[in-house]
């Protein structure tokens, strides 16, 4: 395996771009390879590494089906579910509460 080049943070060559950054011209890596990576260096930790794409070998984004739509407008909806007290809280559920905040607030109080 040969090794890819790093580039320093905001130097990287024209035509290579991020995941995020494909997603923002309408674009997938679509299978292709790692072809750089950049670094972004912190200082009390490892830096940070971003991995770059060509954009030229760059797929469109697939279109969003109706289907799709459907199964994450449900997705959503469950997780704005209380799973205590079965109401629609009106915001996603926090994970670490694992239930609408009211219900977290009564169990709260009758655990003291």
């Amino acid at each position: 395996m040969a090794a890819i080049p790093v580039y320093p943070w905001r130097l990287a060559p024209e035509g290579l771009a991020t995941v995020r950054q494909l997603r923002a011209l309408g674009l997938r890596p679509g299978g292709q390879d790692v072809v750089a990576q950049i670094e972004r260096p912190r200082r009390r930790r490892g830096p940070l590494v971003a991995y770059l794409y060509s954009i030229e070998r760059a797929k469109p984004v697939r279109p969003m089906t109706p289907a799709k739509r459907a199964a994450l407008a449900k997705a959503n909806a469950a997780r704005r579910v209380c799973p205590q007290c079965g109401n629609d809280a009106g915001y996603v559920i926090p994970a670490e509460l694992g239930m609408c905040v009211p219900c977290a607030d009564l169990g709260e109080q009758s655990a003291a």
